[in-house]
């Protein structure tokens, strides 16, 4: 995991020393708005450009490889600026994002020339990585939530948003427990007192930003919370003693408001999270059984990967969301079950397929919420609304509660259809600031200012065959320049003709030009009609907005409500490809899985054209630990894993990948596999390793599931055991959890026999020849050997190598059962046979024959062959 990136309040250079009046005046507004935002990045709008300046200009370079110029001269100092153009500020945006950054977007909000000096500017929003909302910048998929620590009293204060769709939550947990939480809710950003900062944020792997400590005060965040929320107290929320989370949550609406440079319209709801509802999945968890990224950090492949085929982001999103805070409580688990038994005995595909013809509704409204919706956003938002009736046609009617309060959201009021198709085009233009977004027929005046703009010369030869007819003078035109605008020329020969009411404009050597009161009208139109339809344009969009804030509750729910039905339609798709079935919960204590399979590997198995080999667990009151031996790479870790992942997918409302399952209360699953260091914090593997086991060991109970892979390995062969045994025994007899270990000391097969609800287990493997073959099938029993010289073979280490193993090791094993002294493990390796000594025939043949592999005839012929060999020598 990267170190977090931590932005620090910084000076513009040397420049911000000098006295505001030695600067010229567009350097003095640029510094004044720069000193508003010392820790981001400015964009100062200047024309079809954003500028950056000074510092700002050197850093820009630095991180996006811009040319980095020189202009003029400030306060007798050269301006330093580089410059990101206005149409691509998109893609500058997401790079600095990437790299922690986060930019202030200045705009020009004044009228050009409407005053003495530079045009007003001023900051309409500040982008940072935990306040996005636009998709440009966002992964589809992902949420990006901005969250917020502080502490009180030996407790953290959790709160969180995901501005881009409007969930806000708050918990409170324990120092301990800060890593877990920070896995479970997978932070863009963390706001954190900066003269208190926890020790786990060092390690979050997100951008912490680091605020005064007066932001987080309790009695603020309930002032805040309540005016968010439209409350007169948090007790409804449950939610008035969390006196840290409401510290939290002060610095949080307040970051989140500050950077969107308006009140957060769409957060209407609060989650209250507690660690004692939810099934504990520590970080160590989510990494071992890689949930939503591999070991390596890369999305797929992943439990999340398999299981997310989701066709919109909303439903990535809410399954994502579901996999990371699975619930001790299984009635929610249950109405997912039965939404998906409703979805499969119709048709799934149905659904899925009118899915694809609804956008992402949650960020539109989030977008609305905050001004900031697209022209084809909101068309997009139209088109659902529409697609909405086809969609609910498709969603069974069944006793399953969920879908009946998905389908009641998914009708929304028919007026907010009726706004968007009145007002917006059909095809809107992609920017406001490119007109064409309004459509016709919705305002007189922009249409009259679009026929001008469109129909102007049909006006004009109208016009002139009008005052043709009028004046009698067949040569008369009406015309245009840029200097004298528009005018009616008429000859010298045919200057006594002109009207009265005719205007002289401009006199020529051969002819007349002239204005009228009508083509003086329309040159007032025509000259300003784009400026002022762009402007009228921005009116009408500005008060749709507006007149859409009533419904953003409406939206809000709806936008929830696809994203519940994308994520249940997705479940029951992956339960009918894949063959998963429906989990049963009861209230006795037990895990028992019939034929179970890894999700993760069973697909990728199948991608390459092989099967999975299924395996049965079974935990209970009387079999409570599993002790598994077996060789490397026979499948150990494998099983292991699926039954922890098939146990976390039915606590979640999906079916799993098994012909039946039973499971009981679950309230945590612990790991402890593999082996990684910790140099940053001076930690070796075994301090890591130890570390780990010690959290399961205090953290564990009766109702958590606990995986130890080959704990112990990493010190001497004594130690390692000795310490495995004692986790054994403490976690088997103290906490009484359900065990899965995994084990090489082949001493510690003798744990069942000493204590009661321990049972041997071991995956199973023969040898042909001098290789070996994996059955992949968990057996009961202990394994009679490791096959560590035979995996080493696979492995393709040298023959020499090889040979010395086997002869150290047949010493080893034959010490232990003689009880001799410790012999040579450094000894001369045996030596290579005389090459001089050729192999006879009789060799030869038989290193060829493989007996598994012939029939009885076959066998019979060869050995006649074999016969005639030997009589030949």
């Amino acid at each position: 995991m990267h170190p977090p990136r931590v932005r620090h309040r910084y000076v513009v250079g040397n420049e911000m020393s000098t006295p505001a009046p030695a600067h010229t005046p567009m350097m003095a507004q640029y510094l004044r708005i720069k000193a508003e935002h010392p820790d981001t990045l400015v964009f100062y709008r200047m024309g079809d450009f954003y500028e950056l300046f000074y510092d700002d200009a050197r850093k820009a370079n630095r991180l996006l490889d811009i040319t980095l110029t020189t202009r003029g001269a400030s306060a007798g100092e050269p301006i330093v600026m580089a410059g990101v153009p206005v149409h691509a500020v998109e893609t500058y945006l997401a790079r600095l994002i990437k790299c922690g950054e986060s930019v202030a977007i200045c705009e020009q909000v004044g009228e050009v020339g409407a005053t003495k000096g530079p045009v007003e500017r001023k900051v309409v929003r500040v982008v940072t990585p935990g306040t996005l909302t636009d998709g440009h910048l966002l992964a589809d998929k992902r949420d990006a939530p901005l969250l917020a620590v502080a502490s009180r009293k030996g407790r953290l204060g959790l709160a969180w948003l995901a501005l881009s769709s409007g969930a806000l939550g708050m918990a409170e947990c324990a120092d301990g427990e800060l890593a877990s939480w920070l896995a479970r809710l997978g932070a863009a950003e963390v706001l954190v007192d900066r003269e208190q900062v926890p020790v786990a944020l060092q390690h979050a792997g997100a951008t912490l930003t680091q605020r005064p400590g007066w932001q987080f005060d309790s009695a603020l965040g309930v002032r805040k919370l309540c005016e968010q929320l439209g409350v007169a107290s948090l007790a409804g929320h449950n939610a008035a003693e969390l006196h840290a989370a409401h510290a939290a949550a002060a610095a949080l609406l307040a970051y989140a408001e500050h950077t969107q440079g308006r009140a957060l319209a769409h957060v209407r709801s609060l989650a209250v999270e507690r660690s004692s509802e939810l099934i504990d999945l520590p970080v160590t968890t989510h990494r071992n059984l890689e949930l939503t990224e591999t070991l390596r950090g890369a999305p797929a492949p992943t439990l999340l990967s398999v299981l997310d085929s989701c066709v919109t982001g909303m439903g990535s999103r809410a399954l994502c969301r579901w996999l990371r805070s699975p619930l001790r409580d299984r009635r929610v688990a249950t109405e997912r079950h039965g939404a998906i038994d409703a979805l499969l005995a119709t048709s799934v595909d149905g659904v899925r397929d009118a899915l694809r013809a609804v956008s992402d509704v949650e960020r539109t409204t989030a977008r609305l919420a905050l001004g900031q919706v697209r022209p084809r956003e909101l068309a997009g938002l139209r088109a659902t609304l529409h697609a909405l009736p086809a969609l609910c046609e498709t969603v069974p009617a069944s006793a399953a509660t969920l879908l009946d309060d998905v389908r009641d959201a998914l009708a929304p009021p028919p007026a907010i259809a009726a706004l968007l198709d009145a007002a917006i085009a059909a095809e809107p233009a992609a920017q406001l600031r490119d007109g064409g977004v309004i459509a016709r027929g919705h305002d007189a005046l922009l249409d009259e200012l679009r026929d001008i703009g469109e129909h102007g010369d049909a006006f004009l030869l109208e016009l002139e065959g009008r005052e043709r007819a009028r004046t009698g003078i067949a040569g008369l035109r009406v015309q245009f320049n840029r200097v004298h605008g528009f005018y009616i020329e008429v000859s010298q020969a045919h200057a006594a003709k002109v009207p009265a009411d005719y205007q002289r404009r401009q006199t020529m050597k051969n002819a007349e030009r002239f204005i009228t009161p009508e083509l003086k009208a329309f040159e007032d139109k025509a000259l300003s009609a784009q400026e002022r339809a762009l402007a009228r344009e921005k009116q009408l969009y500005d008060e749709l907005l507006e007149a859409l804030q009533a419904h953003l509750d409406v939206l809000g729910a709806l936008g929830r409500a696809l994203a519940t039905l994308d994520a249940l339609a997705a479940l029951a798709e992956r339960a009918a490809t894949l063959d998963w079935r429906r989990p049963v919960f009861v209230r006795e204590p037990c895990i028992e899985i019939v034929r179970g399979r890894h999700p993760v590997v069973e697909a990728r198995l199948n991608e390459a054209g092989a099967s999975f080999t299924p395996n049965d667990c079974r935990l209970d009151l009387m079999r409570r630990s599993l002790v598994i031996t077996g060789p490397n790479m026979g499948g150990k870790s494998t099983f292991m894993r699926q039954v922890a992942l098939i146990v976390l997918l039915a606590s979640i409302g999906s079916y799993v990948p098994a012909d039946a399952c039973r499971l009981g209360p679950i309230d945590a699953i612990h790991t402890r596999i593999g082996a990684a260091d910790d140099l940053a914090n001076a930690q070796s593997t075994f301090m890591v390793e130890m570390s780990e086991a010690a959290a399961i060991v205090h953290a564990a109970t009766e109702q958590s599931l606990v995986l130890m892979d080959e704990i112990g390995r990493g010190t001497s062969t004594f130690d390692g055991l000795a310490l495995a045994a004692s986790i054994a025994h403490h976690l088997h007899n103290r906490n009484r959890a359900f065990l899965l270990f995994a084990t090489h000391y082949f001493e510690l097969t003798q744990f069942p026999a000493a204590n009661p609800a321990a049972v041997n287990m071991h995956v199973s493997a023969v040898e042909s020849g001098r290789d070996i073959v994996f059955l992949h099938e968990i057996v009961p029993g202990p394994a009679s050997r490791s096959y560590g010289v035979q995996v080493a073979r696979l492995a393709g280490m040298p023959a020499t190598l090889l040979r010395h193993a086997t002869v150290t090791l047949e010493a080893l094993e034959a010490q232990q059962s003689a009880g001799q002294p410790q012999i040579d493990l450094f000894a001369p390796a045996p030596a290579e046979p005389p090459p001089a000594v050729a192999e006879s025939a009789v060799d030869v043949a038989l290193a060829a024959l493989d007996p598994d592999m012939l029939s009885p005839k076959e066998a019979l012929e060869a050995l006649y062959r074999l016969k005639a060999l030997q009589e030949r020598r």
